[in-house]
C-alpha cells in the first residue's frame, strides 16, 4: 500500500461532518446502555460516555479519547465504529470521549475555532474545552490504561507512543502487531524527532519538565500509569486509518484482559 501523496504542508485529505458522527456515536451508545454526560455546552458540545462491566463488578478501567485535533477524522470514525459494533471484552469498565474539539472539524484544522491547539493546553488550561475536560476527568476514578487516538499527516505509517514509567506489561508490540495486517507501520528510526523502534516510541519524559502538556501527560500525572497514543498515517485512505485505530485498540484490549 502506497502513500497518497496528498498532504503537502498540512492535511488535505477527507473531511467528515462531525455533528453527524457525534450523533451516531450518541445513538449507538444509548442503544447499548452507555451513560452520557455532557460536560461542555453547545455550540461546542462535548460529551463523555461511560459503561460498567457486564458482570456489574469492579473491574479494569479503560479510558479512550479522540477528536482533539480537527484535521484528524479517523479517530471519531473509529470511536463510532467501536460503539456501533459493541464488541467489548468482559471485565472492562469503559470511558470514552469521541470528540474533544468539535469546533476544529468544520475548519479542517488542528486547532479549535479560536486557533488554540487543545492538545498543548493541559498543564494550565485556558481553553474552555480543556477546562471542562480536565474537570470531568478529575471526577472520574483512576484508569488502568488509556488510549488517545490520533493521526499524523506526515507519517510514513502507523506508530504508537507508550508512556509506561512503572514498566507495567507493555501493550505496544501487540498494538503494532495487530495494526500491521491493516496498515503499513512506520519503521523509521526517528519519528517526530524521537528514537523509535518498529513503530514504537517510548519517550523518557517527565511531564513536569515540559512547558506544555498534551492530554497524555495530564492522564499520566493524574489518572493512569500506562498510556498509549495511537497515530494513524493521514496520507493513506481514510478507511485504512480508521481500521488501524480500531484494530490497535481491540488488539490492546484483548491482550489487556488476558494479562
Amino acid at each position: 500500500m502506497q502513500r497518497l501523496g496528498k498532504n503537502i504542508k498540512s492535511y488535505v485529505g477527507e473531511t467528515i461532518d462531525i455533528a453527524e458522527v457525534m450523533e451516531d456515536c450518541l445513538g449507538a451508545a444509548q442503544a447499548h446502555g452507555w451513560m452520557v454526560e455532557e460536560f461542555h455546552p453547545a455550540p461546542r458540545r462535548i460529551f463523555a460516555l461511560a459503561r460498567g462491566a457486564a458482570d456489574g463488578k469492579p473491574n479494569r478501567r479503560v479510558y479512550i479519547s479522540t477528536g482533539i485535533h480537527g484535521d484528524e477524522p479517523a479517530g471519531p470514525l473509529a470511536a463510532r465504529q467501536m460503539l456501533q459494533e459493541n464488541r467489548w471484552q468482559a471485565g472492562l469498565e469503559l470511558w470514552l470521549c469521541p470528540c474533544l474539539n468539535p469546533s476544529g472539524f468544520p475548519l479542517n484544522r488542528r486547532e479549535n475555532g479560536d486557533g488554540v491547539d487543545l492538545n498543548r493546553d493541559y498543564l494550565d488550561p485556558k481553553a474552555s474545552e480543556i477546562l471542562a475536560h480536565t474537570a470531568w476527568l478529575k471526577r472520574q476514578p483512576t484508569f488502568d490504561v488509556c488510549f488517545c487516538l490520533h493521526e499524523d499527516w506526515e507519517s510514513h505509517g502507523f506508530y504508537v507512543y507508550e508512556l509506561n514509567p512503572d514498566h507495567l506489561p507493555s501493550l505496544a508490540e501487540t498494538i503494532v502487531g495487530g495494526v500491521a495486517a491493516k496498515c503499513p507501520i512506520d519503521t523509521s528510526e526517528t519519528i517526530e524527532g524521537r528514537p523509535a523502534r518498529q513503530g514504537i516510541i517510548r519517550p523518557d519524559i517527565d511531564p513536569r519538565s515540559r512547558p506544555q502538556w498534551a492530554e497524555a501527560f495530564f492522564l499520566l500525572e493524574h489518572k493512569t500509569r500506562r498510556s498509549y497514543t495511537l497515530e494513524a498515517p493521514s496520507d493513506f485512505p481514510l478507511a485504512t486509518r480508521v481500521a488501524a485505530l480500531v484494530t490497535g485498540v481491540r488488539a490492546a484490549l484483548e491482550a489487556f484482559v488476558r494479562s
